[in-house]
């Protein structure tokens, strides 16, 4: 910090005072600070001695509310000292009235007696923060307000007794709600009777959190009525017992050698849990009776890492009376219910959704699928053992549907029985998205319409062996999004697209596709289509664009080598604002001599013909350009970007220029970069004779310059004996990337 600040006399607000290395006694100068309020911190601790540090005097200061000390992280340095610390920890004693204090990084072994000094009658919070070298906590037990405490990152305290409650403290923790611990590897034991069993402890209690306290063996405190959130995370030797708390509705378990809950307390003294989350408990011993009491209506309920669990009802729960559902890896786990039986009328199930992800001896989903008339998101994952989803009919309410990496999946719905009510049930999904399942042969056994004539986003991908979506049927009229990637033996969409068709951005991705469905002038909607690496789709019928050209915004043809000609209506196309043409068949052309007008991005690489098309009827006459990119591959007569012979402009609405694959570009024609004054990036890829960039003048509004693989180029802009680097060392970011370096996908 500057000095002066002695003379700030009527400063109230400054929130971080920084004492930087050889500056501690500039601490002094907070002495006069008297009007200082709110909140406070002091960091740079580790900077200061005592001597200089008593004449802050924070005791003086009444209208700081909250105080943070802050010491660095780098409590291994030599340079300091525990006794220094314990001194300027000592000196630092705020005033009375303090509401909220946070200390962090003290390097001290042990706490000033302020810290935990029941005059504090006001203090409600207090965060003790990564203070390694403490060996026992502070008797914060006898501050009478005490709300919030956080205990974390105390890697020598090993036991926790009568000295955390305060020694003849009859009432200790007699405002405290929420109690933290976190990151204490060596403590092992918690004497909560702190020397006397008749002392009342944690009377209002609400919340409990032990996260990362390894070797803690020591019971949680009993008889806590008014617990309500219990948070146990990587307590691997710890025994959770939850006898104690009848008040009890949010569980959080990940990690710990066995939960326990016996039935020493009345039934009637027990509340149901609305919060269940258990993981990776080595030991599962609570009776069936009461899981039932307390986890079976319990409104999130999450299970992770049970490893004997076979189905929910062998521990007595049941999809009945939870809003979520969660299982995850279970590997014993066949079915969610030992009978499949239909449920009962006066139990209906509330789930709202149902998620489970690894469990690979799950071969079939309750046959009382259909009833689970709350349900509308499912999501399935890592399941090989399931060949399809439902029987029939899906549950009539589901909206989202997510199914992944089930490898063993053939069918969404298996029709294999007779059901005459199937046409009478319409499935509401809106949200289908099935991707890495690699056996799927179709959405349905015998093609049923039902299942998605609701349908707004159909995503599939990596499904290897899908050959047909709807055969010898139109896409659901309701469809807004349809994205297909990686399906190589997919071969039909669809027969054709309906009159009454919503579809609004189409991408396909599958080397097997030979045509788009017949009826794309239906398709008044489109306003996107993205067509990647279909190698066997050769144009898409002209007559079928010629509608969609008055709304489409966006057209990509990438890696579709044999594709051979862009539709002729694009050209008159107005609405057309991005335009992609990569790697298709080197004789792909545009249709005209003319281009759409109102392009702002274009992106030509590999297309020759298009790109001497482009060359000849003037780039500066795409007057609302963006975002260009030019891709050279095939042009091995061009040794100028703009091309220089034919006084080539490129247009001022540039933003973004992107030059790449010109084997044989030698240099940037300077004149063609005139008046391109909201030029921020520029990016030259792959043009190993390229050594010369526009003059500085043309690149001052460049805040971004990025070479990938220009050998001569990277060395004259490489350092300041360069050739280039007087034009571009204005530039605020330059990355030059060699060939060696793989650039990553943000470049």
């Amino acid at each position: 910090m500057p000095s002066g600040f002695d003379q700030l006399t009527k400063l109230q607000t400054l929130s971080n005072f920084v004492i930087g290395k050889g500056d501690g006694h500039l601490i002094r100068e907070l002495k006069n600070l008297s009007n200082l309020r709110g909140n406070f911190r002091l960091s740079g601790l580790e900077n200061v001695n005592g001597r200089d540090a008593r004449e802050v005097k924070l005791n003086e200061k009444p209208g700081i509310d909250g105080l943070e000390l802050h010491w660095s992280t780098d409590l291994e340095n030599y340079t300091r000292k525990k006794e220094v610390e314990e001194q300027v920890l000592d000196v630092l004693c705020p005033q009375k009235k303090l509401e909220q204090l946070i200390i962090e990084n003290y390097g001290g072994a042990k706490f000033s007696s302020w810290v935990a000094d029941s005059s504090f009658k006001n203090l409600s919070s207090l965060k003790l923060y990564n203070c390694k070298n403490c060996k026992s906590l502070p008797s914060v037990g006898r501050l009478p307000l005490l709300k919030d405490l956080s205990i974390i990152g105390f890697h020598e305290v090993q036991k926790i007794g009568v000295e955390f409650f305060g020694e003849n403290e009859l009432k200790p923790f007699a405002s405290l709600e929420i109690l933290s611990f976190e990151s204490l590897p060596n403590w092992k034991e918690w004497d909560t009777c702190g020397g006397d069993e008749k002392v009342l402890k944690f009377s209002i209690l609400r919340e409990i959190s032990i996260v990362d306290c390894p070797q803690l063996l020591g019971r949680l405190p009993t008889h806590v009525s008014s617990l309500q959130k219990l948070e146990i995370l990587t307590c691997t030797s710890l025994v959770v017992s939850i006898s104690s708390f009848p008040s009890l509705c949010g569980l959080r378990i990940e990690g710990c050698a066995e939960l326990v809950d016996d039935c020493s307390s009345s039934a009637k003294e027990v509340s149901s849990l609305q919060i269940l989350s258990l993981s990776n408990i080595s030991k599962f011993n609570i009776p069936v009776d009461r899981i039932k009491l307390r986890f079976g209506n319990s409104e999130h309920f999450r299970i992770c890492g049970w490893k004997e669990l076979e189905s929910l009802s062998q521990h007595g729960l049941s999809l009945i009376g939870h809003r979520s559902i969660a299982v995850w890896c279970c590997p014993q786990l066949h079915s969610l219910e030992t009978e499949e039986a239909e449920l009962q009328p006066d139990k209906v199930s509330r789930v709202e959704s149902l998620w489970i992800y690894s469990c690979e001896r799950l071969n079939r989903l309750p046959k009382v699928l259909h009833e689970l008339t709350f349900l509308t998101v499912m999501n399935i994952s890592g399941c090989p053992g399931l060949v399809s989803f439902a029987k029939n009919i899906l549950p009539p309410n589901l909206k989202k549907l997510e199914i992944t990496n089930c490898k063993n999946l053939e069918y969404l719905v298996d029709e294999k029985e007779d059901n005459k009510s199937m046409n009478s049930t319409l499935c509401l999904l809106q949200d289908l998205e099935i991707q890495m399942c690699p056996c799927l042969k179709s959405l349905s056994s015998k093609g049923h319409k039902n299942i998605c004539n609701q349908l707004q986003l159909l995503r599939i991908r990596g499904c290897l062996k899908l050959s047909c979506l709807f055969s010898n049927t139109k896409l659901p009229t309701t469809l807004k999004s349809l994205d297909i990637d990686r399906c190589p033996e997919l071969e039909c969409i669809a027969q054709e697209f309906d009159e009454t068709a919503c579809l609004e951005s189409m991408l396909i991705e599958c080397s097997g596709i030979k045509s788009l469905p017949r009826g794309l002038d239906k398709l008044i909607h489109l306003q996107e289509i993205r067509l990647r690496e279909c190698s066997n789709l050769v144009s898409i019928e002209e007559r079928g664009l010629l509608t969609v050209a008055t709304n489409l915004r966006a057209f990509s043809v990438d890696g579709c080598g044999n594709f051979g000609a862009l539709p002729k209506c694009m050209v008159s196309n107005i609405s057309l604002r991005k335009l992609c043409v990569f790697n298709c068949s080197a004789d792909i052309s545009f249709p005209s001599e003319s281009f759409p007008a109102n392009l702002t991005s274009l992106d030509i690489s590999n297309a020759p013909k298009i790109y001497r098309s482009l060359v000849e009827w003037g780039f500066h006459r795409l007057t609302s350009l963006q975002e260009l990119t030019i891709g050279g591959g095939g042009c091995s007569n061009v040794v100028s970007f703009p091309e220089e012979g034919i006084g080539m402009m490129l247009p001022p609405s540039l933003t973004f220029i992107g030059v790449l694959d010109f084997e044989n570009l030698e240099f940037m024609f300077s004149e063609g970069f005139q008046d391109l004054a909201s030029l921020r990036t520029l990016r030259m890829v792959n043009c190993p004779k390229l050594s010369s960039l526009p003059e500085k003048e043309m690149l001052l509004s460049l805040g971004y310059l990025y070479i990938y693989n220009c050998p001569l180029l990277e060395e004259e802009c490489s350092s300041d004996k360069g050739r280039e680097w007087s034009k571009i060392s204005h530039i605020p970011r330059v990355r030059i990337v060699y060939k060696n370096v793989i650039p990553r996908e943000s470049d």
